[in-house]
């Protein structure tokens, strides 16, 4: 990849699906990999026992990325740890069981911005400070802002903003060779997308997915390291769709 090897990143909500791959991923290509959590303590310890078994180097710390306090320590102990930044993930997020506006609760809704958008915003926020020059920034967007499916209004409605914040970070960071992108999933195959739906709501996404299938982990974690490699350092402010072509 050229660009991963001896670089640090912090990856968010990586104790288990996409971001648990993207951390292997990060630190199979050399880099050093922090791996944060919420609550999920064993599971980030686990992550951090295969990527050393491995021969990579990994540090689990724990933070809640809607508290700006913990947001602080997390890149405090990131950087006391491995003395640098060079790479966020923001892959951390929640989404409410689907169902119509009406019926959404205000609790789903103040906890899905909490997590979605301001805990984006507060991570990126501190990135901004330390990132070193050439660093890299990726946000996760979804396909369900393109969709506009019903019964996920307050789950679209966070990753439009946070797809909005990415593009225009992107351009705020002019003169210091940080790229901001966002990766917005199809359907993939994580406990996310089994949340309140059974096997004939599965087979019907992947019926209408030209690629007849749903997407996996290892689908999305491949163009993360795509857009942290030299290769994608001309891509900036953008929103990739990895969805196998169902829009």
């Amino acid at each position: 990849m050229g660009t991963i090897t001896g670089k640090v990143a912090i990856v968010t909500g990586a104790s288990r699906g996409i971001g648990e791959t993207i951390a292997q991923f990060l630190a199979r290509e050399g880099a050093k990999v922090v791996v944060n959590y919420a609550g999920s303590a064993d599971k980030a310890q686990e992550v951090v026992a295969k990527i050393e078994s491995q021969g990579g180097q990994a540090l689990a710390i724990q933070a809640d990325v809607s508290k700006a306090s913990d947001v602080e320590q997390l890149f405090e102990q990131t950087l006391s740890k491995f003395g640098q930044l060079d790479i966020l993930i923001n892959n951390a997020g929640w989404k409410p069981e689907d169902a119509p506006l009406v019926e959404t609760s205000e609790a789903d809704f103040e906890r899905a911005f909490a997590i979605n958008v301001r805990g984006t915003f507060l991570c990126c926020k501190e990135a901004v400070k330390h990132l070193r020059q050439g660093g890299r920034i990726i946000n996760f967007g979804s396909i369900v802002v393109l969709l506009a499916a019903p019964n996920e209004t307050v789950y679209a409605a966070t990753k439009a903003s946070v797809e909005t914040m990415t593009r225009i970070l992107a351009k705020e960071l002019a003169g210091r060779q940080i790229t901001v992108n966002a990766v917005a999933p199809g359907a993939t195959d994580t406990a996310m997308l089994h949340q309140g739906k059974v096997q004939e709501d599965i087979q019907s996404i992947i019926n209408m997915t030209p690629l007849g299938r749903v997407g996996l982990p290892e689908d999305i974690a491949n163009t993360v390291m795509f857009l942290l490699s030299d290769q994608g350092g001309w891509i900036n402010g953008q929103v990739i769709h990895c969805n196998g072509g169902i829009i």
